[in-house]
């Protein structure tokens, strides 16, 4: 593909390398000689990632057939198969989806996101998720989501490049207390808890050098994003675990996933 204007094909970019990993085709050398060292250097990363895709059409379907009909996507990343308005409008057809995202790249394609069915609305703002305040004030966020309404608050592989400076248990509070009772929260997270002591050095190691920001988190930290919702069945569990079992053999699992409802 061809650099959009303004972006640097030879800076590797995480959603970049998500796409590669999914099997896309939206990315540059730069993040496909990124994606490759770390999965020959950490086993199963790329099972992860696509298991981790398939939580979020198992989340958002099962929300949909709850009778939610809002969605509030953070941190968007690079359209792929079964985006949240593709899931949530195939179960009913008038849910509406606000996509969030800051990536230049990712804007490139935001076309594709906002087809929407005629019943429903899918919007799409370029905004840093660090900031909710400016995302809850967006006229299009105001314009497409009704706050008196049950809306989920889809948070999957975002937190994990945020750093604890910028305080992600605070901006999910900060999110949180926007939300309506009988909101969601959907959420998954890179952890070195669910993999060998050896497999996690191999990880640090190998991802120690590259630009992209990671932090992997223990299950007791990311339970705490948890706090102000009461977890669904099967609770906090590895990605592949929730609702189903593992789309993608899985020969290490780095992702937590759980979804937790606002009382």
């Amino acid at each position: 593909m061809s650099a959009p204007h303004g972006i640097n094909p030879n800076i590797p970019h995480s959603a970049r390398v998500y796409d590669y990993w999914l099997g896309g085709k939206d990315n540059f050398e730069a993040d496909r000689r990124v994606a490759e060292q770390t999965m020959a250097a950490v086993p199963g990363i790329r099972e992860s990632a696509r298991n981790n895709r398939a939580f979020l059409g198992r989340a958002v379907r099962h929300l949909a057939r709850l009778g939610v009909r809002q969605f509030l996507d953070l941190g968007t990343g690079i359209p792929s198969q079964g985006n949240t308005h593709e899931v949530a409008q195939a179960e009913a057809p008038d849910a509406r989806v606000v996509y969030v995202d800051n990536d230049p790249i990712v804007m490139a394609h935001a076309r594709a996101l906002l087809t929407s069915t005629p019943e429903g609305r899918t919007a799409y703002i370029e905004a840093d998720v660090r900031e909710p305040r400016t995302i809850l004030k967006h006229p299009d966020v105001l314009g497409t989501l009704d706050f008196d309404q049950p809306i989920a608050l889809v948070m999957v592989a975002i937190l994990m490049h945020i750093s604890d400076d910028d305080d992600p248990g605070g901006l999910v509070k900060a999110y949180a207390q926007a939300l309506p009772p009988g909101s969601f929260l959907v959420l998954s997270h890179l952890t070195l808890d669910l993999v060998s002591k050896e497999t996690a050095e191999d990880y640090l190691e190998a991802t120690r050098p590259q630009a992209m920001h990671r932090t992997p988190r223990t299950g007791e930290q990311i339970a705490r994003y948890f706090d102000g919702f009461e977890l669904v069945e099967p609770g906090l569990v590895a990605v592949s675990e929730w609702h189903d079992t593992p789309l993608f053999p899985d020969p290490a699992a780095w992702m937590y996933a759980g979804v937790g409802r606002k009382p």
